[in-house]
């Protein structure tokens, strides 16, 4: 059935996403002042249109005040901003596969968005500012086409005052100050979803933690330096064996932040992983934590979902990634860890299927859990030498793409035999546990 412009482009979430067009880059020019949570932005963006079309719309928070748009070669435009969509109407038509040029000039005190997952997105800290957008919290700082198949280059430009650091994903490559302020400018050009773009603005020492086989930096409040060093001592480590596992690291550096402030979760961004004060406690329980946001560079940042629905792909790939980390670092065996995992899902409800559990399952942890036994499962039939091989074509086939769970189900098959389908049908499209034991 061919597709209509009103249809969403997710069911996951309807509301967002855009049609008539594809981004290929947002250049993001963001004057922040902390104190008084006040923001000032132009946001550029350049895309190519998918049909001809002359209205465009964007998603971007209401509480965000727009206060010009244009359109390069469009004349005058008019534009609305409502129900968290920023629609633009330029004077002409554009044809299909035309370039389009939107910029878009807006500021206001920015807000988390709520969702059903929790608030999303651009939030005050004690000091500062995080930014936590998955899954759709990115329209809560810029304007954007958020869902995660929209993957695009970025230049993000933060000025802010002096005191302050302000990380944001990619390579530093500006710093300047004038008077009491500084603008740090960071670049992006691998692609990247909208849900992945962060800022992150404190009191932060930076860290060179090492320089091989990527430079890892990290960013962290002076108080809690000792615990990170001891907490986040083996990342060097885990860039190491999960080469060896996954194949070469996707992006040219990463780096960590440590908020001040506590954190219920680690957060997960392109180039970077941000963690909270209480998992840098110098206890060193932590450190699975720290392998699970690492590998997201591979399995949800280099690689990511085309749709919300296959979020196994990236919080089981990550989960077991755990798992391989303990493995190779001298502790319990994957296969420990599962028959643990395995356990602990026969005491929750079998209520969902991993390869399509629902927007309000998305982020259960039995989709975590089972997604990381699926990859179990599949390992004990391929065997390490197999298995491995596979996971490390996965990443090189589709580096920087989006994938679906029918192109890994394909390329396992591939690997080894059709009967593979049967073992991704109990795993991932039932609801009943296969029965089994992994130890």
């Amino acid at each position: 059935m061919k597709k209509t412009a009103d249809e969403p482009i997710d069911s996951y979430l309807p509301q967002n996403g855009n049609r008539g067009y594809r981004v290929s880059r947002y250049d993001l020019d963001l004057t922040y002042k902390v104190s008084s949570n006040r923001l000032e932005a132009t946001a550029t963006v350049t895309a190519v249109t998918t049909q001809a079309r002359n209205s465009f719309s964007l998603d971007l928070a209401d509480r965000l005040d727009v206060t010009k748009v244009s359109i390069a070669g469009a004349g005058k435009v008019k534009y609305t901003h409502r129900g968290g969509k920023l629609t633009l109407t330029a004077g002409r038509e554009f044809a299909s596969g035309a370039a389009v040029v939107f910029v878009v000039r807006y500021g206001g005190s920015p807000a988390p968005l709520r969702s059903d997952w929790g608030q999303v997105g651009f939030e005050e800290l004690t000091e500062g500012v995080i930014v936590a957008s998955q899954p759709n919290g990115a329209a809560s700082w810029f304007p954007c086409d958020d869902h995660p198949s929209a993957k695009a280059a970025y230049r993000i430009a933060i000025t802010t005052d002096s005191p302050y650091t302000a990380v944001a994903n990619g390579t530093l490559t500006e710093r300047r100050t004038r008077a009491s302020r500084t603008t740090w400018v960071y670049d992006q050009p691998e692609p990247m979803s909208t849900y992945l773009a962060t800022l992150q603005i404190g009191y932060y020492d930076r860290i060179g933690v090492a320089t091989k086989p990527v430079p890892i930096d990290a960013y962290v409040p002076a108080r809690l330096r000792a615990g990170f060093e001891h907490d986040f001592a083996r990342q060097r480590e885990m860039m190491q064996v999960f080469e060896t596992l996954f194949g070469p690291y996707p992006f040219p550096l990463y780096s960590v932040v440590v908020t001040d402030d506590d954190l219920e979760i680690p957060v997960e961004a392109q180039t970077l992983s941000v963690f909270g004060a209480n998992h840098c406690d110098g206890s060193g329980r932590s450190e699975r934590l720290v392998a699970h946001e690492l590998a997201h560079q591979w399995f949800g940042n280099s690689l990511t979902a085309r749709r919300w629905r296959d979020i196994w792909l990236h919080e089981g790939f990550a989960c077991y990634a755990e798992w391989l980390w303990s493995e190779n670092s001298g502790r319990a065996d994957a296969a420990i860890h599962a028959q643990r995992a395995y356990e602990g899902l026969e005491r929750t409800p079998r209520t969902i299927v991993v390869g399509d559990p629902g927007p309000a399952s998305m982020f259960d942890d039995r989709v975590y859990k089972r997604g990381a036994l699926t990859l179990h499962a599949l390992r004990r039939e391929l065997g390490d030498d197999a298995f491995f091989a596979l996971l490390r074509r996965w990443t090189d086939e589709h580096r920087y793409g989006l994938v679906t769970t029918e192109q890994f189900v394909d390329l396992a098959v591939r690997a080894g035999d059709a009967s593979l389908r049967g073992l991704f049908d109990r795993w991932l499209y039932a609801a009943p546990l296969p029965e089994t034991r992994f130890a």
